[in-house]
């Protein structure tokens, strides 16, 4: 301990038995932790690497293990401005405004032509948990509270909370944790690599195909009772999954058609991380109602946005005589202003460092790279993904597209952690399907990054599979 009082010490094996007794690490089992192994700490990071407890550097190819850290670890310019915004006010409940928060609205709603309202969380599952508050409100207000129902794709993840859940499209990740909130419609996936296990997928249009099947399950349901639909551009967690062409066309024209709210959730695709500042607009889509976390602030504070259009803001203030006319919510983070502070200087590296420009011309590179995997390891059956933004789906045999061995998918994060770069994998969300790798570098990765990677990834499966 110094002067000053902060924690200096060279030898870290306080900290790890300190983590070891009190800490619950999240997505994962800790009886290892009990003999065979130590939790690993991060100690520091800069740029796209971070050290851990023994010093041993390693290559960040998941921005913070959850794609999050877009712009980057070490950014001195972004913990400024957090700092400066804390000592003037570090908080307010949400019921008035900030500075940052008025000012980073204006500046986010200027990259978003056709929304223009923003209301502010703590997390991208209390961002999905308000969009649903709201297209239940509405129902009331409007539909005598039929227009209730809740449409969700399946693999598509949106938040770990129970009505999220129930929203969720990954059976595994939502085993033991039922029962779950009524309301809530599951529609088919639409993932083409995977097309031969969907009964009349046809070969050629699937992207229409796919979008049409979510139209006989509003029709099942009756049109009348189905208020939104919730859809992630590109599926993050439940394999990377880039939507087909004509799909997103097809899914406009049917949410207009049955006066249904598209709800899209860009928690992990949004502030560029396929290229454009959200991933729907690489589709020419108009949502009514877009949700974000991850990349907002690059997790230097913590911040989630519900962003509407003017006329599902309107439907809250058109009767001011009732009282339970507006939205009756709070989020008591949603009140911190470090976020927003924080998130105006992340949109600024953005811009000023061309980092969506970086990211379309290194995720070409890379899906180029993983190409070239594919061609040398047969393992690898599908390749995907936008921008910096990617999947390599692992099959033990091309033909039936048998997925890979659970264990020796995340045999490969394993070797290629040990060799120092750090990759990930779906895990414990699709039953027998947790078959692909995740690639999602930050934003400002370089070609010797990548290579890094690549190589990587390369040596790990020739290890584990030969």
């Amino acid at each position: 301990m110094t002067m000053d009082g902060t924690f200096s010490e060279n030898d870290l094996s306080r900290v790890v038995e300190a983590d070891r007794k009190n800490v619950w690490h999240h997505l994962i089992q800790h009886q290892p932790f009990e003999s065979a192994i130590d939790p690993r700490i991060i100690v520091e990071g800069k740029g796209m690497k971070v050290w851990d407890q023994k010093g041993k550097e390693h290559l960040d190819a998941v921005s913070g293990g959850v794609w999050t850290v877009n712009v980057g670890y070490g950014r001195e310019s972004i913990a400024d401005a957090v700092r400066d915004q804390l000592v003037k006010l570090n908080y307010f409940a949400g019921s008035a405004g900030s500075i940052p928060g008025a000012l980073f609205a204006e500046k986010l709603l200027d990259k978003m032509p056709g929304l223009d309202r923003m209301y502010y969380c703590n997390s991208g599952s209390e961002a999905n948990e308000k969009a649903f508050k709201m297209v239940r409100q509405i129902a009331h207000k409007k539909y005598g509270g039929k227009k209730h129902k809740i449409l969700y794709r399946d693999r598509d993840y949106h938040g770990t909370t129970i009505a999220c859940l129930s929203a969720g499209g990954q059976d595994e990740r939502n085993a033991q944790y039922g029962p779950f909130a009524p309301g809530f419609v599951r529609v088919p996936h639409c993932l083409e690599y995977r097309a031969f296990e969907q009964e009349g997928a046809p070969q050629e249009n699937y992207g229409v195909w796919a979008a049409d099947q979510i139209e006989k399950v509003i029709l099942a349901e009756g049109p009348d009772t189905v208020g939104a639909l919730c859809l992630e551009p590109v599926t993050a967690g439940g394999g990377v999954i880039t939507p087909p062409d004509g799909y997103w066309d097809r899914v406009q024209e049917i949410c207009k058609k049955y006066d249904i709210l598209l709800h899209i959730d860009e928690v992990v695709c949004g502030v560029g991380r396929t290229g454009t500042w959200f991933g729907y607009q690489q589709y020419g889509v108009q949502p009514d109602m877009v949700t974000m976390a991850k990349g907002v602030a690059s997790g230097y504070a913590a911040i989630a946005c519900l962003v509407t259009t003017e006329a599902v803001f309107d439907m809250f203030k058109d009767d001011p005589s009732d009282k339970m006319n507006y939205f009756r919510d709070i989020s008591t983070f949603g009140g911190c202003t470090a976020g927003p502070a924080a998130a105006i200087e992340n949109m600024r590296i953005i811009e000023d460092e061309n980092l969506l420009e970086n990211t379309t011309q290194m995720g070409a590179y890379m899906l180029d790279q993983l190409h070239g995997l594919a061609d040398k390891h047969s393992i690898i059956g599908d390749v995907r993904g936008k921008g910096l933004f990617l999947g390599a789906e692992l099959v033990s045999d091309r033909d039936s597209r048998t997925p890979a061995d659970e264990a020796k998918v995340q045999a490969v994060v394993g070797n290629c952690m040990a060799q120092g770069v750090i990759i990930g994998a779906t895990n414990r969300s699709l039953p027998g399907k947790n078959n692909s790798l995740c690639f999602s570098p930050a934003l400002i990765a370089t070609k010797d990054d990548i290579d890094h990677i690549i190589g990587a990834v390369d040596k790990a499966l020739g290890d584990v599979f030969g």
